[in-house]
């Protein structure tokens, strides 16, 4: 089984990251199951979302404490939660960020990482440049893609087109698909 966890802050699209990650897997004939996870419901509050994929049915419930994947929507939770807490060495780390690894300040979390697990794309940037909008998720979607072969580009961009459809999927298609290219 394939579990991610997703970190981010209220109003960035992290349930409906791991909803549209679960659709994506769903879609490629595999099982899934997203779970959100938050406290106070309000903008800016840290907000954190599962997500499980595998080849046969998911009958676990709780929240993913050893992840394979962490999607960190906004990287200052870095200095407020312990956001690497239970991730596998060897696991992947995909954070919205334009900055380097060491500027963040993670390089010792992350050690055990391998280094072409590890991949910051300015999903908020390419979010704003297509959607007008500071909602970095599904263009995360799309670098998930890139950097793991959990899911494809194609059931993504089918995942988005779903749960937002017309012109407002499109665009989050679209930085899905630059978010792929970058990476």
């Amino acid at each position: 089984m394939f579990q991610i966890r997703i970190h981010g802050r209220g109003g960035q699209g992290v349930v409906s990251a791991a909803e549209m990650l679960s659709v994506a897997a769903f879609l490629e004939g595999k099982h899934a199951q997203a779970v959100p996870s938050f406290g106070s419901e309000r903008m800016g509050a840290p907000v954190v979302a599962f997500c499980r994929i595998n080849e046969k049915e998911i009958r676990l419930r709780e929240p993913v404490l050893e992840p394979d994947a962490l999607v960190v929507l906004d990287p200052t939770l870095f200095s407020a939660i312990d956001v690497f807490n239970g991730l596998h060495p060897g696991g992947y780390l995909l954070i919205n960020t334009g900055r380097t690894v060491e500027s963040l300040g993670i390089t010792e979390a992350i050690k055990d990482l391998p280094p072409p697990h590890v991949c910051c794309v300015p999903a908020t940037e390419l979010a704003l440049k297509y959607v007008h909008r500071p909602v970095p998720n599904a263009a995360l979607l799309g670098a998930m893609a890139a950097i793991t072969d959990i899911i494809h580009l194609e059931a993504v961009l089918q995942a988005i087109s779903t749960k937002f459809p017309g012109p407002v999927g499109e665009a989050n298609c679209t930085a899905a698909k630059a978010a792929y290219e970058r990476v």
